[in-house]
């Protein structure tokens, strides 16, 4: 590496942000930052001597003056500042970075270990537009944020908008290619350090010291020299700028945490959390998973589960609930046609890229959720699907969704897998029973058996198990009510005294039914008139009841093909014959 020599003029990037403000004198700095040259990787240390981030007198912190022409950071000419004094030189019709709701750190990027920089507020909760069912976002109203073709060219569409640096993007872009999906070490490499600082981390081949130290406390301390060079292998490979592009193309957009449309509740999944999602469809899904329910079940289901599945689609879908599944043949396809029914969006978790079909049978029903949903996966453009990527998908199933119902599974089916996440999550469980002679419901039965999943027989008792206390409760099932069940109790047994057959005295039934002799005649009357009981000859005995079944529609099956009707005959016996009758003496 070679030393840039020191310049002693130069714009710092306070002066840049405030032009006309009074200069005041900057600490000094005890050593010059090393400047890489040309393919070289950037190191992740302080050199010593760097003063820490913090406030400055001033406004910034001294740097050195960059020879004209040079990029600094992300490659802004001329000595361009980045980071927060950027935010406040927007130009015009740009508007500054979101503040989440505690007035904290603007939304856009993670926090790191070196203090809180502009990243996502730690522990915040749902915005404004959650709570309230939606609406635009500050940069929509006022017109603000990046124009189209900045859209387009990072893989956002028209639907998004980009709070966090396009380096953020390409960051998480490129990590999303070097590193396994639900790979925790990376996960908290990115939430210590960041995904620019993390990309050049692996670059240079050279984990931070404190990091490697804080990995080899761990229960199960990882192989991390393994790790980073299969992490750098593919990071070579690795084209962000071009994932993000053939992603604008195709309609498909990258969202990353602190993006408008990242759904919090993944934040629960600690390390394993995403670094990015790919989204293809018209649907939000930050807002779609609002209220959202999770469907799974087997692939080769019976001809019941399908039944099942479609009818929790249908009937989630009428009461405004998303259904989350995996798009899989069986169980999943059918909760999505179920859902597509009903015109309300439904979201589809794969494990292959967004322009992957898998399974090549639904890319009809893949089409149609595009239009009407989205389709989601935090696989890069491209990648093919595993079974490993099978059972990792699973838990954004479960984190998506507020609740999981298992409609089918056997005893080693993918749908425990998202069970068991959606349990580790804390999150309501839900299973169907089916016939217990079935194998492909001894996995429902087996969590109802271990009391780990509630009982669920219709889409409203899953709601009631999902839904907000009071608002979203279901009407209890009661059993018919007959006219015996309004008499009052003396009346009740006088009537089981009362024999079916022959009769009996008033007396005798008095006495066995253990009331007094008046009040069993006043029930004998009473119970006559109502039609329960009649009078013979030989005493008081039940009336009996004529059971009346409906009489079956008539049907054409049924009835006899018709007749004929005999028609007479003509006047002119000749004309009965295609040809003359022959003679009487020839019969």
């Amino acid at each position: 590496m070679t030393k840039t020599d020191p310049v002693e003029a130069g714009p710092t990037r306070g002066e840049l942000s405030a032009p006309h403000s009074t200069k005041a004198k900057l600490p000094e700095r005890d050593s010059v930052r090393e400047e890489p040259t040309d393919g070289e990787p950037i190191g992740m240390g302080r050199l010593e001597g760097e003063p820490n981030r913090k406030e400055w007198p001033g406004g910034e912190p001294n740097r050195k003056k960059q020879p004209e022409g040079e990029l600094i950071g992300n490659g802004r000419p001329g000595g361009e500042s980045i980071g927060k004094d950027r935010l406040d030189r927007e130009p015009t019709g740009r508007v500054p970075i979101e503040r989440g709701p505690t007035g904290g750190e603007p939304i856009g990027r993670e926090p790191t270990g070196r203090g809180p920089i502009a990243g996502e507020v730690t522990g915040r909760g749902p915005t404004q537009g959650e709570v309230t069912g939606g609406g635009p976002t500050q940069g929509e109203v006022t017109g603000g944020g990046p124009t189209e073709g900045e859209q387009a060219r990072a893989g956002m569409g028209s639907a998004g908008r980009m709070l966090a640096s396009r380096e953020e993007y390409e960051a998480r872009a490129a990590l999303m290619r070097a590193a396994d999906v639900g790979d925790p070490i990376m996960g908290r490499l990115v939430t210590q350090y960041g995904a620019p600082e993390a990309v050049e981390a692996i670059r240079a081949r050279r984990l931070p010291p404190d990091f490697i130290a804080q990995e080899s406390q761990q229960k199960h301390p990882p192989n991390l020299t393994t790790r980073l060079n299969a992490w750098y292998a593919r990071l070579v490979m690795a084209n962000p700028k071009a994932d993000l592009e053939a992603g604008g193309r195709s309609g498909a957009r990258l969202i990353i945490p602190g993006s408008p449309e990242w759904p919090t509740q993944l934040n629960q999944l600690g390390p394993s959390r995403p670094l990015g999602l790919w989204l293809h469809g018209t649907a939000d899904l930050r807002f779609s998973c609002l209220k959202s329910v999770a469907v799974v079940g087997a692939r080769a289901a019976t001809a019941y589960g399908v039944h099942i599945a479609a009818e929790f689609g249908v009937g989630l879908g009428e009461s405004g609930w998303t259904v989350v599944s995996g798009g899989a043949f069986g169980v999943d396809g059918a909760a999505h046609r179920g859902a597509l029914a009903t015109d309300w969006p439904t979201v589809v978790v794969l494990a292959c890229g967004v322009d992957v079909c898998y399974p090549s049978g639904h890319d009809t029903l893949f089409a149609a959720v595009r239009d009407q949903g989205v389709v989601v996966s935090e696989c890069p453009p491209g990648v093919h699907p595993t079974r490993a990527r099978f059972l990792i998908r699973n838990r954004l199933i479960a984190a998506l969704s507020r609740g999981t119902i298992v409609v089918e599974a056997a005893l080693r089916s993918g749908a425990l897998n998202t069970a068991s996440h959606a349990l580790a999550l804390n999150r309501h469980l839900g299973a169907v029973p089916g016939p217990i002679t079935s194998g492909m419901s001894a996995g429902c039965h087996k969590l109802l058996r271990d009391r780990k999943a509630v009982c669920i027989t219709s889409p409203e008792e899953m709601i009631d198990l999902v839904g907000v206390m009071g608002d979203d409760l279901v009407s209890h099932t009661r059993a018919p009510a007959v006219p015996r069940d309004k008499l009052n109790e003396p009346t009740k047994r006088v009537l089981d005294a009362v024999p079916s057959r022959g009769g009996a005295g008033p007396a005798s039934i008095a006495v066995a039914a253990g009331v007094g002799l008046d009040a069993a005649l006043s029930a004998l009357g009473g119970l006559a008139a109502a039609g329960y009981i009649e009078r013979t000859t030989s005493g008081w005995r039940l009336r009996k009841q004529t059971t009346t079944y409906p009489k079956a529609p008539d049907s054409a099956a049924l009835e006899p093909p018709p007749t004929p009707e005999p028609q007479d005959p003509p006047e002119d016996p000749t004309l009965m014959y295609d040809s003359p009758p022959l003679p009487v003496e020839n019969l």
